[in-house]
């Protein structure tokens, strides 16, 4: 028999070639099907709720596995410190679920929210400089705003896509796409974030860079609107730097588990 365990993870993704495992390059998910075979002795698969690009963040990535049972199987409150004393300082492992073997954290997912963070101020900052974009010119954060409102609702991304999806299918329904200058750690942060069901290849990236250009006024909203409804694949050329993209959230009808059944010490989530 086999046990399915569901992960919520954090890390800085400086040091990786994305998520998705690489046959030479260190990866977030070889990082982890490591640690887990040095804890528990198995080796196994892990699959994510998103295949973050190559020094992208996570605040709230989403990954499960699946172990064989026997009679000396970890409790599910040991994965979380064990784990992380394994992994990497720049990946952690913040909560750890049993959940059904029907879960899927990629199929399953009913949101995503990317956050993308612009710096204006040009002098240097090491403590952030990882973790944005440093733009280095004051920007226009209203027009931001009225340039990323034009984007919401169910539509055709394939101009800010990159490489196509296996389906082919490029419409996605944009449920949130905000803008706005975040006080709370500093003063020249510019924040623009999106929520949708899934993203294409590339989009988030190619949509901040495309909002920044009007932030800058170097295009305008309405340049913007008529780019986005051309339905041309990749006309959006321009990718912002990895460096200021991190996935904050995953969200799924009934995870983390609203409630659940404790069965031999273990945390099951029944997804619906």
């Amino acid at each position: 028999m086999t046990r399915r365990i569901a992960l919520v993870l954090e890390y800085e993704g400086t040091g990786y070639a994305g998520f998705q495992l690489q046959p030479v390059l260190p990866t977030i998910q070889g990082a982890l099907e490591a640690a887990i075979e040095r804890l528990t002795g198995q080796h196994t698969r892990v699959h994510g709720a998103g295949r973050t690009d190559a020094g992208v963040h996570a605040q709230g990535q989403v990954a499960a596995f699946d172990l064989h049972t026997d009679e000396g199987s970890l409790a599910i409150d040991r994965f979380m410190p064990g784990l992380n004393h394994y992994l990497p300082d720049d990946i952690a492992v913040l909560a750890a679920y049993g959940v059904s073997e029907a879960f899927d954290p990629r199929r399953h997912a009913t949101a995503r929210v990317y956050r993308y963070t612009f710096v204006e101020s040009r002098g240097r900052s090491p403590l952030r400089s990882r973790l944005v974009h440093q733009v280095g010119r004051p920007l226009d954060v209203e027009v931001m705003r009225q340039a990323a409102a034009t984007l919401e609702g169910e539509r055709d991304f394939a101009p800010f896509c990159g490489q196509l999806p296996e389906s082919g299918v490029t419409t996605r329904r944009m449920e949130r796409a905000a803008v706005w200058r975040d006080t709370s750690r500093a003063q020249d942060e510019v924040v623009f974030e999106m929520e949708a069901n899934a993203f294409l290849n590339q989009q988030v990236r190619r949509t901040a860079a495309a909002v920044l250009d009007v932030g800058l006024g170097r295009t305008t909203v309405e340049a913007l609107a008529t780019l986005a409804a051309s339905a041309e694949r990749g006309v959006a050329a321009q990718v912002a730097p990895a460096r200021g993209l991190c996935l904050r959230q995953v969200r799924y009808v009934d995870f983390p588990p609203l409630a659940t059944a404790i069965s031999e010490g273990v945390q099951e989530m029944v997804v619906r």
